[in-house]
C-alpha cells in the first residue's frame, strides 16, 4: 500500500512519514520549502502540478498535512487541488485540520459543531474543510489541536524563545486547548488511512490546559525557570479564539492509538537541546 503525504518536511508530516514505514507503508512524500527525503518539491497552490504528481504516484491514500498559517491560496485552494487529484485516482483522502475553525465562544466542540472563525486562518482552514468534504465526502477530515514533541513542537520553540528573550510576546493564561503529542495524531492519521471512517474526527490529547500551564510543563521539564516565561491574558482587541476544547469521545471509541494527555506526555518526552 502506497501513502502519500504532503508537507513531508513539517513536524507532522515527517513523523507520519517515518511511522508510516515503519508501519509497513511504501511512503512518498512532498515538500514546499524544506527539502526532505523521501519527497519531491510540490506548490499545491498549483492544480496541474498537483494533478501530475498524485498520478505519477498513484497513491492509495494522500494524507494531507501541508499548511501555511496566514495564506489563503495555500490552505483552502490548494486542499481542493488535492482532494480533486486524489478523487481523480481512486485514492483515500484524510485531511488534517484544526481547532482555529471555532472562535472559542462555545468551549466544548464535538464532530458536529459548525465552523465560527473569528480569524484568518480559521476561515481558511474552514473553507478548506468544506471543498474537501463537497469533492470527497469518504474522506476523514481530522481537527486537531496543539501539537507537541520531541521539542519540535511550535509551542515548545515558543516557550524557549520567551525565556530566552529572542521574542517579545505572552502565554496566554486564558487561552485554553488540547495539546497532542505529535506521534500519537501520526498513528492516528495512520490508522484512519486503512479504517474507512468518513466526515470530521476530533484528534487531540485528553487534557484541557492554559498555554501559559502548558509553557509551565515545558519550562520544567528542560530546566527553565518558570519565572522566565512572560504570561497574561489575551490583550482586549486582540481577535484571538480563547476556550477551545476538542471533544475526543468519538476517536477513543473509534481508534486504538491512545490520545494521551499533556500532563503525561510532556514529562515523559525527550527534551530538546535548544540554544
Amino acid at each position: 500500500m502506497r501513502m502519500l503525504i504532503t508537507g513531508v518536511s513539517g513536524h507532522l508530516g515527517g513523523t507520519t512519514a517515518r511511522r508510516a514505514a515503519t508501519a509497513g507503508w511504501e511512503v512518498v512524500g512532498t515538500y514546499f520549502s524544506n527539502p526532505a527525503d523521501p519527497g519531491e518539491w510540490l506548490d499545491v497552490r498549483d492544480r496541474s502540478a498537483v494533478d501530475d504528481l498524485v498520478r505519477r504516484a498513484e497513491p492509495d491514500v494522500v494524507v494531507h498535512t501541508a499548511a501555511g498559517r496566514e495564506e489563503w491560496p495555500l490552505i483552502a485552494d490548494g486542499s481542493a487541488y488535492v482532494a480533486l487529484a486524489a478523487a481523480r485516482v481512486g485514492a483515500r483522502l484524510v485531511h488534517v485540520s484544526t481547532e482555529a475553525v471555532f472562535s472559542g465562544r462555545d468551549g466544548s466542540y464535538d464532530e458536529e459543531a459548525l465552523p465560527d472563525p473569528i480569524y484568518r486562518y480559521g476561515a481558511a482552514k474552514a473553507a478548506a474543510e468544506t471543498a474537501v468534504r463537497a469533492i470527497d465526502p469518504a474522506a476523514a477530515v481530522v481537527r486537531t489541536s496543539l501539537i507537541l514533541g520531541h521539542g519540535r513542537g511550535a509551542q515548545e520553540k515558543l516557550t524557549h524563545d520567551l525565556a530566552a528573550g529572542r521574542v517579545r510576546g505572552l502565554l496566554f493564561t486564558d487561552q485554553i486547548r488540547k495539546p497532542i503529542h505529535v506521534d500519537d495524531l501520526a498513528d492516528a492519521l495512520i490508522e484512519l488511512a486503512g479504517n474507512g471512517y468518513a466526515g470530521v474526527l476530533n484528534v487531540a490529547g485528553s487534557d484541557a490546559i492554559s498555554r501559559y500551564e502548558l509553557g509551565r510543563l515545558i519550562a520544567e521539564r528542560d530546566g527553565i525557570g518558570p519565572g522566565r516565561i512572560p504570561h497574561g491574558p489575551i490583550p482586549a482587541g486582540l481577535a484571538l479564539p480563547a476556550d477551545i476544547r476538542l471533544t475526543i469521545d468519538k476517536a477513543a471509541r473509534l481508534l486504538r492509538t491512545r490520545l494521551r494527555g499533556c500532563r503525561e506526555f510532556v514529562p515523559q518526552d525527550t527534551a530538546p537541546a535548544f540554544g
